[in-house]
């Protein structure tokens, strides 16, 4: 892939993902010491020093593009993906084991556990969906790859006007990091697609393990704050 500039109005910005992944990574970083503090303290480490050449490519606005940067950010969003699940394998060892330790230490383990999962997720569905943030403002409809995900706003074209206003056809409206966020929210929480359909076979996947994940963490997280009343 060749370096790629997009103009200034039209690149997306690049501090909404970094602040998210920051955050991510900060509570990924806070979770107990039971939690394996090397397997943690290291994904942190990787995380941030792939995060520094993807700033200096693209330290405000997201106008350039490579193949290794490409590579380096889809490869950051699944390390953080990969390193969480195996945090929710461990505290799903933890909760249904009754001489683990202080119950409310691993309660507040499991909200960092579902938010940082809300987070990764969010950026994994951004960097694959159309072939990326940079190609989403900078190629045209007609050559960006597949869709994964399909939004609203692709469809609102034919709605009343003051919908159609907003709409990918007439407004050309393209999703941002907050609008895979939102959706990576409204999944989690529901367990199923809301506004946001998944098309591809990837992105099915994606959002069942996302969905699958969120539940099993709700499920075990009541049952043991339910222990912990009784």
């Amino acid at each position: 892939m060749s370096d790629i500039a997009n103009p200034k109005d039209s690149a997306e910005h690049r501090w909404p993902a970094v602040i998210g992944l920051l955050i991510a990574l900060g509570l990924y970083a806070a979770l107990p010491s039971a939690f394996l503090p090397a397997i943690r303290y290291t994904v942190v480490g990787i995380g941030l020093v792939m995060l520094i050449p993807l700033l200096i490519l693209n330290p405000r606005r997201l106008h350039k593009e490579t193949r290794w940067s490409k590579r380096l950010a889809t490869g950051q969003a699944l390390l953080l993906v990969a390193a969480n699940g195996v945090a929710l394998v461990q505290l799903i060892i933890l909760l249904t084991d009754s001489s683990s330790g202080d119950g409310r230490t691993l309660l507040l383990a499991a909200l960092q556990i579902w938010v940082t999962n809300v987070i990764a997720f969010a950026l994994v569905f951004w960097e694959l969906d159309r072939g990326g943030p940079v190609a989403r403002r900078n190629t045209h409809r007609d050559n960006l790859p597949a869709a994964d995900f399909r939004f609203p706003q692709d469809e609102d074209h034919d709605a009343v006007t003051e919908v159609a206003t907003r709409s990918s056809v007439k407004s050309g409206w393209v999703a941002s990091f907050v609008d895979y966020t939102y959706f990576s929210l409204s999944n989690s929480m529901a367990f199923s697609p809301t506004d946001t359909m998944p098309l591809s076979p990837r992105a099915k996947m994606m959002m069942g393990l996302e969905a699958a994940s969120g539940f099993v963490l709700l499920a075990l997280v009541i049952a043991h704050a339910v222990s912990l009343l009784g």
